[in-house]
């Protein structure tokens, strides 16, 4: 997030958004071979109640090199199902 903030505005004037996204657990082949136990206890840990996919990872990065994030820069962005919120 330092990196984020700090290049933001040393871009800025060039036209170049430095924006972060956290990705949270994420429904991959990464965490296909955890136990069941496991997988479980990490969804019970997201208010959302599932695991994120990576789809939706990919659908805010692609909002925001998108014209209509325009003013967004030096911003960090979660991805978790409210996981960090807890």
């Amino acid at each position: 997030m330092g990196l984020t903030k700090a290049a933001a505005p040393e871009y800025a004037a060039q036209g170049i958004r430095v924006n972060s996204v956290g990705p949270g657990y994420t429904d991959t082949p990464l965490l296909a071979g955890v136990p069941a136990e496991t997988h479980d206890a990490l969804v019970g840990m997201h208010p959302i109640g599932r695991l994120g996919m990576s789809e939706e990872v990919a659908d805010l990065v692609i909002f925001l090199l998108s014209d209509q994030a325009s003013f967004f820069t030096g911003s960090y962005h979660l991805v978790d199902g409210g996981y960090s919120a807890r």
